[in-house]
């Protein structure tokens, strides 16, 4: 199970809007993904999800900390690094996160990913992360 975990690894890291039919190699045909925003399932809907994914970003990227295996589960914890058009002034955000894969003999059939949406989203997000932030503050105080 440990080399299954590293070829996802491996073609996690090559990933790019130019190769994503190497989804195929590591997803399940009727794979279910989710997020704290999205739950998409079957390959071609993964597909689709990437395809908007590096279409709105500028770069992306996953700096993999840890990782463990179960049994015919796996678990990364990660930082994204990204940068969008319309977050952070363009800025490279940063997320820290997990995902919580689970095998079906090579490939995975559930990929279900948890991070905090505010530091992903909303504290970027002109104005709303203003505010935010703001709140966040006073909550500590």
């Amino acid at each position: 199970m440990e080399q299954h975990l590293n070829n996802f690894v491996d073609i996690y890291n090559q990933l790019s809007d130019k190769n994503l039919n190497l989804l195929k190699n590591i997803y399940d045909d009727s794979v279910v993904f989710s997020d704290p925003l999205h739950k998409v399932e079957g390959i071609e809907a993964l597909t689709k999800y990437f395809e908007n994914l590096y279409a709105n970003v500028s770069s992306i990227s996953f700096d993999i900390k840890e990782h463990y295996v179960v049994d015919n589960k796996g678990f990364l914890y990660w930082e994204m690094h990204f940068s969008h058009s319309k977050l952070n002034n363009k800025k490279n955000i940063t997320v820290a996160g997990h995902s919580h894969l689970t095998f079906k003999g090579s490939k995975v059939i559930n990929h279900r990913d948890y991070f905090d949406v505010g530091a992903l989203l909303y504290r970027n997000i002109p104005v709303l992360g203003s505010v935010i932030k703001t709140l966040e503050k006073r909550a500590v105080s």
